[in-house]
């Protein structure tokens, strides 16, 4: 599973830090973080997903207001949203 963030898109809700450790505030920017992620484009985030925090990631894809957060199975298919 792989979790992409585009951070333009974040409005720093930060409710998806309360689902996953993995996303973190950064109140100077006023967005969220993904964290070990890597740049694939200007301001989106990618990177896969342990297999024990799945349920948290889709959590926090499911909680972002604006779809920032993007959940995709190991076969590249959109889960989320």
């Amino acid at each position: 599973m792989k979790v992409e963030f585009d951070r333009e898109t974040c409005i720093g809700m930060y409710q998806c830090v309360a689902e996953w450790d993995a996303f973190e505030e950064d109140k100077s920017a006023g967005k969220a973080v993904l964290e070990d992620s890597e740049e694939v484009e200007d301001g989106v985030f990618v990177r896969n997903v342990p297999e024990d925090a799945e349920l948290d990631a889709k959590f926090a894809a499911r909680t972002c207001p604006v779809d920032a957060i993007t959940i995709y199975d190991d076969d590249g298919e959109q889960l989320i949203p």
